[in-house]
């Protein structure tokens, strides 16, 4: 059985709640085991133990989250030249802009040589002043539908082995 592994960070709950949807969306498959971590307590044995990844974080100042970042720092080079080919793709939920992050990732994913299945999904929440950044979110149903989308479509083309 295909193992997809969903690692996620969340301060505010808008990245949690995207990452939840698309586990939503891999689980619809039922030939697919999904493993959803926090990204401090994930590590280089999910990535090893996994045949496709998820990665969901905000984007705090135009970088991706620290304990994200974390969760690369400790896994970088223990996975290094043993995951290659693998697919994943990624979630940033910000609040005006969100390519930084996406960035970030995708060019930790080409050092790993991961293959990337779908654009990132961004979902920018418009948080502007200090009181708007640091409330909770509230992801929409159409971005949330999004994310469920993407996690379908990772999870079908791993039990496909299409990826």
């Amino acid at each position: 059985m295909k193992t997809l592994l969903i690692v996620h960070h969340s301060v505010t709950g808008g990245a949690l709640q995207m990452a939840r949807a698309a586990a939503a969306g891999a689980r619809r498959e039922s030939s697919l085991r999904v493993r959803f971590e926090a990204a401090a307590e994930s590590g280089p044995q999910a990535l090893l133990e996994s045949d496709g990844y998820l990665f969901a974080c905000p984007e705090n100042l135009a970088a991706m989250s620290g304990l994200m970042k974390d969760f690369f720092d400790r896994s970088y080079y223990a996975v290094l030249d043993r995951i290659e080919g693998r697919p994943y793709a990624s979630l940033v939920c910000a609040g005006s802009d969100g390519a930084n992050a996406a960035r970030q990732i995708a060019r930790i994913a080409t050092g790993w040589r991961l293959r990337a299945i779908a654009p990132a999904v961004i979902v920018c929440t418009q948080a502007q002043t200090p009181e708007q950044i640091l409330k909770p979110k509230t992801i929409s149903p159409a971005d949330l539908s999004r994310c469920e989308e993407l996690g379908a479509v990772l999870a079908a083309g791993l039990a496909l082995e299409i990826f």
